[in-house]
């Protein structure tokens, strides 16, 4: 990724410089550009600062003045380092069966009014107010005829819209 970057030197005695990046640009945004001054260990993308591990930007700047890289890289990141923190014994724990359980010294009770009701239809929670109000209607209509005081089981009319079977002719 480095290589694909324009580095322009502001300054090879105090280290500072330029870096565009034109990589993965696409076409109408312009590319962006960053400040890197490796004296101070600095670069406008602040990955340098914040890991101490040279991003690109730092690795083309270093590439365009011929330093080597390894000299940014944080001591944490050395195999040195690493082993160090790995070179520890972890005890070995004793047997399950030995290990001493403390009884608890109080019982959990669920708080009733916490829980769900299961049973019914949920309640709506929603505030109602003046547009929610409808209006008085005659009641349900029926589904066949859309006429109100019966509804589709008892329907005067629900033989001629359903039609007789034949088998409630032989009946």
């Amino acid at each position: 990724m480095a290589r694909s970057m324009n580095v322009e030197v502001y300054s090879r005695r105090n280290e500072t410089f330029h870096v565009i990046e034109t990589i993965g640009r696409r076409p109408g945004i312009p590319p962006r550009s960053y400040g890197v001054d490796l004296r101070n260990r600095r670069c406008d993308c602040r990955k340098f600062q914040t890991l101490h591990y040279p991003c690109a930007h730092i690795v083309a700047a270093c590439a365009k003045v011929s330093l080597n890289v390894d000299q940014f890289i944080d001591e944490v990141y050395t195999l040195e380092r690493t082993l160090r923190v790995w070179e520890n014994e972890f005890p070995v724990l004793p047997d399950l069966s030995t290990w001493e359980v403390p009884r608890m010294n109080f019982e959990l009770i669920p708080d009733k009014g916490l829980r769900r009701n299961p049973k019914g239809r949920p309640q709506s929670s929603r505030i109602r107010n003046k547009m929610d109000i409808r209006e008085k209607s005659d009641g349900k209509l029926c589904g066949l005829c859309r006429v109100a005081g019966h509804n589709r089981s008892k329907c005067p009319l629900r033989n001629y819209h359903t039609g007789q079977s034949s088998r409630s002719n032989i009946n």
